[in-house]
């Protein structure tokens, strides 16, 4: 094998026929099987659901013929479905977990295999751990993969298909007064950006006074013209029709839906830093719930300033959702989010959820009657203006190794101008500068990438502290 399968922030992801491979998908599928058996959790069934890349279908039905051939009973997903859907099919289902076939983010050559665990989340390190064991385990036997072909399996009973949409749409709607949102004149644009979240606000939200339009809603697995993150550079499209015909407000959802983009009525994206510190302050504020906040490293400091405004603790873990969803359990967080516009909340699976984030935004602006820019606004009125920015740029193994040396060999003492007053490692190299600014230089865990990430009093400043750290990184 060309490359070693190793499960990063969120499960591992290959380019389709490189490294994801019939054979690859399966052998990770046998490990899951194995892992089951070693915890004493094959006795129980597995979801296994997809999103809609290439023969994301294909490769979800060849997981359930291995999970079958070792006698595991699993739940394959009818079609596509948003990765937070399929999550909260495994508290449905009663199953031990769930395999999820979706590279979420990443460009359309790529593809993915998520592992969620019996609570739906996305599977933490001492999980993914043994499954990569197993995996080397696997590789240096013969025949050590068992398949049960798909028909068979079917009449068997050890394959059954599942829609997972309706009692999803039933639980969310506790969530919210749906009604109540579907009675306003709201014009909402939705772009699916090609992904696995198409019809899904339109069929929660339609049968009112609502008007939404969908755009990008249909399958096309090339993602034409787009990666289907919601970020600003790919969301070009829909801030312009939100101008166009005058929308509200525009939400996108990124290839599996679990995280989400919004554009205001201007037609300007809301960073994701800005989106999950308004809902914090939803539900601080306006559902007036207590508990505390979790946040990614990456994460903006508004949710501390909330934090202490609102007088409830806040958290802070390593970038990854796998660290964000046993911290909500742990503490009975209100909600957990990180800088990639992924958010959970209380009371719902503790996993990233686009759509329930999307409905929690919409209440925000019926319930306090304002625009999207206008709580924008109101939120810099109680933390103060923060403004963030990111770049990313390609390395290759070398040029990673060499970046680790310079930054651990010979850390900056000012940057931009202003002294480094703190220096933290967990999770890459984050400088906190005097003043409540930061930059943060890290290595994607999915992908060939430096991060590099800024938080400053102004849009300027943050630009000027990521020039500054392309500078550190030597690039």
């Amino acid at each position: 094998m060309a490359n070693p399968i190793k499960f990063g922030t969120d499960g591992w992801r290959g380019i389709i026929a490189e490294d994801f491979t019939f054979d690859n998908v399966r052998l990770c599928a046998q490990a899951v099987a194995e892992y089951l058996k070693q915890n004493g959790l094959d006795k129980q069934s597995l979801v296994i659901g997809y999103d809609t890349r290439f023969a994301s279908e294909d490769f979800a039905a060849a997981s359930a013929e291995v999970l079958a051939g070792n006698n595991i009973r699993v739940h394959l997903c009818l079609k596509p479905a948003p990765t937070p859907v399929v999550s909260f099919a495994v508290l449905t289902t009663k199953s031990a977990g769930a395999i999820v076939i979706t590279a979420s983010h990443n460009p359309g050559s790529w593809s993915g295999f998520k592992y969620k665990s019996q609570d739906g989340a996305s599977a933490p390190e001492e999980v993914t751990s043994q499954i990569e064991k197993n995996i080397a385990s696997l590789t240096q036997q013969v025949g050590g993969v068992k398949r049960l072909a798909l028909d068979r399996a079917l009449k068997k009973g050890l394959v059954d298909y599942l829609d997972p949409s309706p009692a999803y749409f039933d639980h969310i709607s506790r969530f919210v007064n749906i009604e109540e949102l579907r009675r306003q004149k709201l014009n909402i644009l939705v772009d699916s950006m090609y992904g696995a979240g198409s019809g899904y606000f339109k069929a929660v939200l339609q049968g009112g006074n609502l008007k939404i339009t969908e755009i990008n809603a249909e399958r096309n697995p090339s993602f034409p013209q787009i990666q289907p993150e919601p970020i600003a550079k790919n969301l070009i499209k829909l801030s312009q029709l939100v101008v166009e015909q005058e929308a509200n407000v525009g939400l996108a959802t990124d290839g599996d839906a679990d995280r989400i983009g919004v554009i205001d009525e201007k037609g300007q994206f809301l960073t994701q830093h800005q989106v999950f510190a308004l809902l914090c302050l939803y539900l601080l504020e306006v559902r007036g719930q207590r508990g505390a906040l979790i946040k990614t490293l990456t994460s903006t400091t508004m949710i501390s300033r909330l934090g202490k405004l609102f007088d409830v603790p806040v958290y802070e873990t390593p970038v990854g959702f796998k660290y964000v969803a046993p911290l909500m359990m742990e503490k009975n967080a209100i909600i957990g989010g990180e800088e990639s516009g992924g958010y959970g909340f209380r009371g719902h699976v503790p996993e990233r959820d686009a759509i329930l984030a999307g409905l929690y935004f919409l209440d925000l602006m019926v319930k306090t009657g304002k625009t999207p820019s206008q709580l924008l606004n109101y939120l810099y009125s109680k933390v103060g203006p923060h403004y963030y920015d990111r770049r990313d740029f390609h390395i290759s193994t070398a040029e990673r190794q060499t970046i680790l040396h310079r930054l651990n060999s010979s850390p900056p003492n000012t940057i931009a101008g202003s002294k480094v007053t703190t220096v933290d490692t967990t999770d890459g190299f984050r400088f906190f500068l005097a003043g409540e600014s930061w930059l943060l230089i890290r290595f994607s865990g999915t992908e060939p990438l430096v991060r590099i990430y800024s938080e400053a009093e102004s849009l300027e400043r943050a630009r000027l502290l990521l020039d500054e750290g392309r500078k550190l990184v030597g690039l």
